[in-house]
This record gives C-alpha cells, sequence and structure tokens, in this order.
C-alpha cells in the first residue's frame, strides 16, 4: 500500500481514464476523491471498486462548467480531509465534428468552460488544500489536440480550443508554482485504449500480447502518473509526450 497516506482528487471520474485513475490509486492505497458531472455518476466509480479499496473512495458531483459546483466541490473535499497530495485534472467535455458549424453555441462554450475553465479555477480553489501538503502535485489530462497536433481527429475546432488553453494554463502553471513547491505534470497522449485497471491487463499481461494493434494503453498512462508522483521534490518532470507506435 505504497500510497497509503496520499489524498487524491480526481475529475471526470465516472468513465474511461478518470475512473481507472481513480481505481488504480485507490488499490495503492491512496484516499480518493473523485467527481463526475452528477453525483449519480461518481458514486458508480465507486461501487464498482473491489475489496477494501472501495471505502477509500469518497463520490461527488461536479459540473466542470459550473463554477459554483467547483467551489462545493473544494469545500465539500475540505470537510472531508485537510490536504490534498494530488489534483488530477482529467474532466473534459468532448464535443467531435469536422463542421465548425455543426456544433450549438451552447456545446461550444460548455466545452470551452469545462475543459479550460474548469481546470483553472480546480486549480484555484483547491490550492489551499494543495498547499497543505507537504508533496504536493498538480496532474493534467491535456492530450495532443493541446499542441494542435492530431490534425486528423474526430474532435470539434472547439476542443481543440479548449485543450490549446489548457495547455497554456498548465505551462504558465508549472513554472509559477514550482518556487513553492508545487509540482505541475501534463500528459499529451493521442488516442489510447480504455481498458478496466481491475483486468487481466492490470495484472501484468503486456500490453503488445493483450493489446497487439493499440498505441497507447490506459495502464501505461497511469503508470507515468505514478512515476512522476513517487519522484523525489527536487524532481520535477514537466509533461510527458507521446509518439504514435
Amino acid at each position: 500500500m505504497k500510497f497509503e497516506n496520499l489524498r487524491v482528487v480526481v475529475t471526470g471520474a465516472s468513465r474511461y481514464f478518470g475512473r481507472a485513475i481513480a481505481i488504480g490509486f485507490a488499490h495503492l492505497g491512496a484516499e480518493v476523491f473523485v467527481s463526475a458531472r452528477t453525483v449519480e455518476a461518481a458514486e458508480h466509480t465507486r461501487t464498482e471498486v473491489l475489496g477494501e479499496a472501495r471505502n477509500r473512495i469518497h463520490a461527488f458531483g461536479c459540473d466542470l462548467s459550473r463554477p459554483a459546483e467547483i467551489r462545493d466541490f473544494a469545500r465539500q473535499v475540505g470537510e472531508h480531509t485537510d490536504r490534498v497530495d494530488l489534483l488530477v485534472n482529467n474532466g473534459a467535455r468532448w464535443l467531435d465534428g469536422f463542421e465548425l458549424e455543426g456544433a450549438s453555441d451552447d456545446s461550444i462554450v460548455e466545452t470551452i468552460e469545462s475543459t479550460a475553465g474548469g481546470t483553472v479555477l480546480m486549480v484555484k480553489h483547491f490550492l489551499p488544500l494543495l498547499r497543505a501538503s507537504k508533496r504536493p502535485d498538480i496532474i493534467n489530462m491535456v492530450a495532443v489536440c493541446g499542441l494542435g497536433g492530431a490534425a486528423d481527429s474526430p474532435a470539434h475546432e472547439a476542443f481543440y480550443a479548449a485543450k490549446g488553453a489548457q495547455a497554456g494554463f498548465a505551462d504558465i502553471l508549472a513554472r509559477r508554482l514550482r518556487p513553492s513547491g508545487v509540482r505541475v505534470f501534463s500528459l499529451y497522449p493521442p488516442d489510447f485504449s480504455t481498458s478496466d485497471p481491475r483486468s487481466a491487463e492490470w495484472e501484468g499481461i503486456g500490453r503488445d500480447a493483450q493489446y497487439p494493434d493499440e498505441k497507447l494503453t490506459t495502464q501505461a498512462l497511469f503508470e507515468c502518473i505514478v512515476y512522476a508522483v513517487e519522484q523525489p521534490r527536487d524532481c520535477f518532470i514537466r509533461s510527458f509526450h507521446f509518439e504514435p507506435r
């Protein structure tokens, strides 16, 4: 249980990678505070956790496009713990489509607000709890879209804009928080598999044998986060960039 004293906050934890991060850290002994757009969705993640790890997950509802809900989320977490050691900004509103005119104005605004604005406000309102930690880290799941790459992605232009803003925020945040001891890491993966952290893949089966056609796996991304968090405090890993296979 190498993370039994770690306090972790994960947004967008009802499915896919956010769910995997939450379950992965809970099984490693961390106490995990997960959010999704509804508390029911977040609670679903908690109920699927196996064994004693389930008791280490706390579920909350938080729509990242609504500032009041982010403030409430931070306040509620503060009622459970006096610190947060790791904040994982994973939540983002996906929007697909190759035609700019094909998405509604409301969908475009919500995509940018939840991804870019939501990340900024999550950091703002969780900073007091992070600064109370002796090992504060922030992880931002940005994706290659944040660098203007993956031009063939089915993502809408608004999603590219949101991820670009998130990447710019992560860069300046890493520079400005570093003197205070808060480390900021960002991950820039392409599309990757969304395997279940309870599956055989997470029991040590090599990904080449299990998923010969996959470029990147959820497990590999999770292990990058674990690696970064475990580094000595004088080691600042700004970002992880992943090349196509």
